[in-house]
């Protein structure tokens, strides 16, 4: 006879192994889930705009082929009309379009072989190619003649007259302001490295050293400090701002044979359309909290928890980004479809109303009322949605991670409804540090601590001007013409966005 204890112990065994099974299951399904994130980052399309599954039923007219009766003609109707034939004439294609007019023609005449006698001209036809020559290194020399004045009976030393050399952006240098412009546009707004540029002088049979090259840049970043620091205190004035934050490697000489993970931190003034990158050493909460230590108004940022304690600590009101919620659910589609395509199509017709917004060009006050009216209630309903939710799925699971991210930030997230300024999400301002990640990729990192912040500056000025639209090299190659001689009190002119073309 067996025993009792013999059948508990085997009860005990297979209920472990119930359980074990179980954390294996979702083990394994953590483990695709991952794994498939790691192919898209890879391989596959960054992009996370949703496109709904269709649905059968909008297919057909949900009719049975049992119900359908047989129709009987019962009259019959002659029916005259006429037929008119429209003749549409084909539509011509509008051509290339038109060379801009500013780019210098060079003329080549091309005449017949042979012309009869008595021929007479009645036009010409004129085909333009667009062509390139490589950028030009040339020497721009001041010729100074010298004089020497009459002597005077009094003076016993005779005077050299000879005219000034114009002020120079920096000192003995044999860099004009062009050049220099040139190498921070390449540099920091094409994503050409340094030492790249230089291999690009030696097949214009000009040697450069590299040490040069960056004894330039550092020298032009330190002529327009003043330019950078008038415009962090204009945007740090704003009453709406969006931060945002991305890794850069640096070389640190503490740290043998490896990088240090710096940060740039990005503080964009949604208003006025300026931009400020402040670098730190680390990801901690100093660096933003010294920077937004006077800041009183919205700041809108993802869900990293820095934020919320410096925005409590300062009376800020901190709004959220719908973008990094609806990312969740876009990789929670393959463990969930059903709830994640749920919430991914209230989300949409939370940005077909933004869209509408735009596309009718309504004021501030407008947008919220239109929010008001027609988001307000889609987010009420589906905040009370993914709660009741929550408590069906597994917490860990991706389709848990997407509502715990959305529920505990919900208020923040549905925000933006309160006030037309506020953005639904942080898009423009990562949009804005893209160029910080495709220089990193060309760069791989910054050479010290001191360069990153340089790289800084020169990131703020030139993402400035690209949001207003002005020419990064016209603008820079005049401030450092006109800076040297500049008022200090008057160096907010000097910014892209107030600067006036000399």
């Amino acid at each position: 006879m067996i025993s009792n204890s013999t059948d508990i112990d085997y009860k005990r065994l297979y209920e472990s192994s119930q359980k074990d099974n179980e954390q294996l299951a979702f083990r394994l399904t953590q483990l695709q889930h991952e794994l498939a994130q790691l192919k898209k980052l890879i391989f596959g399309s960054r992009q996370e705009r949703f496109v709904p599954a269709a649905n059968s039923n909008q297919l057909t007219l949900g009719i049975a082929a049992e119900n359908v009766a047989v129709c009987q003609v019962t009259a019959a109707k002659k029916v005259e009309y006429t037929r008119t034939k429209v003749q549409t004439s084909p539509v011509s294609h509008p051509g290339r379009n038109k060379l801009p007019e500013h780019l210098r023609r060079e003329e080549i005449i091309l005449e017949p072989e042979h012309v009869p006698q008595g021929s007479k001209k009645i036009g010409e036809e004129i085909t333009e190619q667009l062509e390139c020559i490589p950028a030009e290194l040339y020497v721009k020399q001041y010729i100074r003649s010298k004089y020497l004045a009459p002597t005077a009976k009094d003076c016993v030393e005779s005077k050299i007259i000879i005219a000034d050399l114009p002020v120079q952006p920096i000192d003995k240098c044999m860099a004009g302001p062009g050049l220099l412009a040139q190498l921070v546009i390449d540099k920091y707004c094409d994503h050409l490295p340094l030492h790249r540029q230089m291999q690009r002088f030696e097949r214009a049979a000009v040697k450069l050293p590299y040490s040069t090259l960056t004894e330039w840049v550092s020298n032009t970043c330190k002529l327009i400090a003043p330019l950078y620091d008038a415009l962090r205190a204009e945007v740090l004035q704003s009453s709406y701002l969006r931060a945002d934050e991305t890794p850069v490697p640096v070389l640190d000489k503490d740290k043998k044979g490896k990088t240090h993970q710096g940060y740039f931190w990005l503080y964009q003034d949604a208003i006025k359309k300026l931009v400020i990158f402040d670098y730190q050493e680390g990801r901690n909460k100093e660096g933003p909290t010294a920077m937004l230590a006077e800041f009183t108004g919205y700041l809108q940022t993802d869900g990293y928890e820095v934020y919320a304690g410096i925005a409590e600590q300062n009376g800020i009101t901190l709004i959220h980004c719908m973008a990094h919620a609806r990312r969740y659910f876009v990789e929670a589609l393959d463990n969930d479809r059903q709830r994640a395509e749920y919430v991914l199509e209230q989300i949409q017709l939370l940005y077909t109303i933004e869209h509408d917004c735009t596309q009718r060009a309504l004021s501030f006050d407008e947008r919220k009322a239109l929010r008001l009216q027609k988001a307000t209630p889609i987010l009420e309903g589906l905040g009370k949605w993914m709660q009741q939710q929550y408590v069906l799925v597994l917490p860990k699971s991706p389709i848990g991670k997407a509502l715990a991210y959305s529920i505990k930030r919900w208020d923040k997230l549905s925000a933006y409804t309160k006030n037309g300024i506020l953005s639904i999400d942080n898009n423009l301002a990562e949009n804005s540090i893209r160029p910080v990640a495709i220089g990193r990729k060309n760069s791989l990192f910054c050479g010290s601590h001191e360069a990153a912040k340089r790289s800084a500056m020169l990131y703020s000025l030139m993402g400035t001007c690209k949001m207003h639209g002005v020419n990064p090299y016209t603008w820079l190659k005049e401030i450092l013409i006109r800076i040297p001689q500049h008022p200090i009190n008057k160096i907010k002119d000097l910014l892209p966005h107030n600067w006036t073309p000399a």
